[in-house]
């Protein structure tokens, strides 16, 4: 049955994506997905990213093809048109954070101290390409300290992307914050080869026409996106991978995280 249908989807399988594809990634295509270039794309992602089957699974039932590089941003006013387009695209509305196994009131320490925990997931929500830097990084301002929620360097753009956490409705003063810890890296922190450093200000909700304003005259480029962990159906949690041990490369960038993290 499965062979007739993936003969039916692909006639012309060799030169495919799916060509690449184990037996049991191909079915997940076939049973999840009718609609051929979905189908098509869903497997381009899955050979790029190496993803597992269940991780297949989980990105076709979270609708990752409807909120990749869905998150309001100003790129393209304060990018160049060449990168602007690649930047949105590492973007995301909502996120999932499903694997945190959160409930609806948390704290903002609580939602960081619960995405580090989960590392290896939260780089496989955020994307091919993306490492980890470090959580509340620090940097000295006016002899001050502040400290930038999470900060993670994008490979294939070769730049710094700063995220920060709030958990709850996008407030326009938050835009603020965010631009300073942008400006901050792109001054203190980024090299002569690395380009503009991004922000993305990850919050419980956000009304698209109060991010427009409040992005709108800042220059830096920067993105405002929701993330979601718990209207995900019964299904989708059960796709969701199990957890791995982290490997050295991910215990030394944690280890030297907590170095940079204040004192409770």
């Amino acid at each position: 049955m499965y062979m007739r249908a993936l003969a039916e989807a692909w006639p012309e399988i060799v030169q495919q994506p799916v060509a690449q594809l184990p037996w049991g990634h191909i079915t997940v295509l076939l049973d999840r997905l009718d609609d051929h270039d979905l189908r098509q794309w869903y497997a381009e992602q899955a050979v790029e990213c190496g993803w597992s089957r269940n991780v297949l699974l989980n990105q076709i039932m979270s609708e990752l093809h409807r909120r990749l590089g869905a998150a309001p941003s100003n790129f393209a006013r304060t990018l160049p048109a060449a990168e602007s387009d690649l930047v949105q695209q590492i973007t995301k509305d909502p996120y999932n954070l499903e694997f945190l196994g959160l409930g609806a009131d948390v704290a903002e320490r609580k939602l960081e101290d619960a995405l580090v925990a989960h590392l290896q997931r939260f780089l496989l929500e955020l994307g091919a390409g993306f490492a980890f830097v470090g959580r509340q990084y620090r940097l000295e301002v006016g002899g001050d300290e502040f400290f930038a929620d999470l900060l993670f360097y994008y490979l294939r753009l070769r730049r710094y992307i700063v995220i920060e956490l709030k958990t709850g409705k996008f407030k326009p003063e938050y835009a603020g914050q965010l631009n300073f810890y942008v400006n901050g890296i792109d001054d203190l922190l980024r090299g002569d080869d690395d380009r503009l450093t991004v922000g993305i200000l990850l919050c419980a909700t956000h009304d698209e026409a109060v991010v427009r304003y409040a992005l709108h005259s800042i220059e830096t480029p920067m993105a405002v996106a929701g993330y979601r962990y718990r209207d995900l159906p019964a299904e989708v949690r059960a796709a969701l991978p199990e957890e791995t041990t982290l490997d050295a490369t991910v215990r030394s960038a944690l280890d030297a995280a907590e170095r940079t993290t204040p004192s409770d």
